[in-house]
């Protein structure tokens, strides 16, 4: 999963000021501010998370999030149109995400990545002197390298090949029609569940219907997992409101579990 990380911290001070609560109507936007995250959540998973739940409603351009204490159980979702953000905001507000609701809202200000597609994007001094420091100070290292006869390395994440956990997962598990289906029963039997799907995020898809027990991932087949419930009837309930639920453009696939 492509998740563009950002430090322009000192942006995000702003967008965090002007999503306080001022009483007046805030206009559309392509990005959605969200706050009440659960803090405890690392960055990374936290991202991928809602990715996951979030691009069932159209392309994310970014996704930002900072480890930063001031910005804690906060996140900005850039998407690529007004249409995929108004989607999101509507069905996903108060949605019980890591046990606690969403808040969200449109963001009051720009994105940078927005700014530069539009040609509105001035860049800010002190990020441009930041950028000019660390520029001088790389291309210092590299001139001492040359000197001591070695080759400069460019071991960035751009210049190196992915891990396998990093790139996306686009076929999931092939769907096999059975030959007779399971009878409905407590527990459900999920497919097509992209390969970066964790036990965490699917239990946070399924804890929000009555009954929930636990998911069960089966390590050496990715792609599948099984979902357990008190009964047969919140089973199905929550297997007609899940079914199709993308994650990173998968549609999952639910069916009742064999036993």
């Amino acid at each position: 999963m492509a998740l563009l990380e950002r430090k322009d911290v000192g942006d995000v001070n702003n967008n965090i000021n002007n999503n306080s609560s001022t009483g007046t109507e805030v206009p559309s936007n392509v990005t959605i501010y969200i706050n009440n995250l659960n803090e405890k959540i690392k960055i990374d998973e936290l991202k991928k998370a809602l990715h996951a739940v979030f691009s069932q409603f159209g392309k994310i351009l970014e996704i930002l999030a900072f480890k930063t204490l001031k910005h804690k159980g906060q996140a900005w979702v850039i998407f690529e149109d007004v249409q995929s953000a108004s989607n999101a905001m509507r069905q996903m507000q108060s949605f019980p995400f890591y046990d606690k609701p969403m808040r969200i809202q449109y963001a009051k200000t720009k994105s940078d990545i927005v700014a530069k597609a539009d040609g509105t994007f001035v860049p800010r001094e002190k990020r441009r002197r930041h950028e000019e420091k660390g520029k001088k100070k790389k291309d210092q290292h590299d001139a001492n390298q040359v000197g001591t006869g070695l080759t400069p390395a460019y071991g960035s994440t751009y210049g190196t090949t992915p891990p396998l956990s990093q790139i996306p997962y686009l076929g999931g598990v092939k769907s096999m029609a059975p030959e007779a289906p399971a009878p409905p029963n407590s527990i459900l039997f999920i497919q097509n569940l992209p390969n970066e799907t964790t036990t965490m995020m699917l239990q946070m898809l399924f804890q929000q219907y009555p009954g929930f027990k636990e998911v069960r991932m089966v390590e050496t087949k990715p792609g599948i997992a099984f979902v357990e419930y008190g009964d047969e009837m919140q089973s199905t309930v929550a297997m007609h409101g899940l079914q199709g639920f993308k994650l990173q453009q998968n549609s999952m696939l639910i069916t009742y579990a064999k036993k």
